[in-house]
């Protein structure tokens, strides 16, 4: 796909004069470039439909048109099936530990804030709904369809998954990003931006806070400054219940993508280790959770 994609980009007809193509580190379910023309730096990101994690690509382009519309994203300057460009801006991805400073977090909650709130206003046309429950279930079913080496773990995964839904209830409804890793928060040292709308859909709010907490490692302090901001209320043990439910779900979700990807996924990322990783981060969220 590396030769095909490269090829497709070049033959678009919207580039100025001769153009130059380097590909673009990072990128779970795309192929990133960075293209360069006569009149500037633009992004393409070369992607098919995966039905698997549920990603379609007509509701990532309906929520990057409506994020950059929210100004939360660069412009999409160009879209066809597969592919879509986007302005280029000079900027740096942060780390887990970029997130994790307290200045950075001042900036990220309004900017989850803004995703929540502002989006809707300006989506067109239909989009999903990202149930983080229903994308466990489905990714069970999709484990013992492909006779995953972690099949055996589904029955046991099922019933937590129908516990935490339970648990994590009851429920606002947002438009949220639903992928807060710290990749797609970028820093063009004046404001934030946030990138890849792959996974964009209806969602509780607490599954994106608590996705940003558990992909990013915040403390129980940063946890609790965070709902009472978002929020702007202080924290009750209710909601901190509810948030506990849904982070861990957040990273189920996660690990059990990692699972199916093992054996779905033809791109170069180390698969199997990131399973591991997030399935022990999941356990022992868990563990703590059901000791609150």
């Amino acid at each position: 796909m590396f030769d095909s994609g490269i090829e497709l980009i070049r033959k678009l007809s919207i580039w100025q004069g001769e153009i130059a193509i380097t590909p673009l580190r990072g990128g779970r379910t795309n192929l990133n470039y960075v293209v360069e023309d006569a009149s500037g730096k633009y992004v393409a990101r070369l992607g098919e439909d995966i039905v698997d994690h549920h990603v379609m690509r007509f509701n990532e382009l309906a929520a990057s048109r409506a994020a950059h519309a929210a100004g939360l994203l660069p412009a999409v300057v160009y879209a066809q099936k597969g592919l879509t460009v986007l302005e280029f801006i000079e900027c740096k991805a942060f780390t887990s530990a970029d997130v994790r400073q307290q200045l950075s977090l001042e900036k990220i909650v309004p900017l989850i804030r803004s995703c929540h709130r502002d989006i809707p206003t300006y989506l067109r046309g239909p989009v999903l709904v990202f149930w983080v429950f229903h994308v466990i279930r489905d990714y069970a079913a999709k484990l013992l369809e492909i006779n995953s080496q972690n099949a055996a773990l589904t029955p046991e995964l099922l019933a937590i998954g129908r516990q935490l839904e339970v648990y994590a209830g009851p429920f606002d409804m947002v438009f949220g990003h639903n992928d807060l890793i710290a990749d797609n928060i970028l820093d063009d040292g004046a404001r934030l931006w946030l990138i890849d709308w792959d996974y964009a859909g209806y969602n509780s709010p607490l599954f994106d806070l608590g996705g940003l907490a558990s992909n990013n490692g915040l403390s129980s302090v940063q946890e609790r400054w965070m709902l009472s901001t978002y929020f702007d209320a202080p924290v009750t043990e209710a909601l901190l219940h509810r948030y506990h439910a849904m982070k861990c779900a957040s990273l189920l979700r996660e690990a059990m993508w990692s699972m199916v990807s093992e054996t779905t996924s033809d791109l170069d990322v180390d698969y199997a280790t990131y399973t591991s990783n997030f399935y022990e981060r999941f356990q022992r969220s868990y563990k703590t959770y059901l000791q609150m």
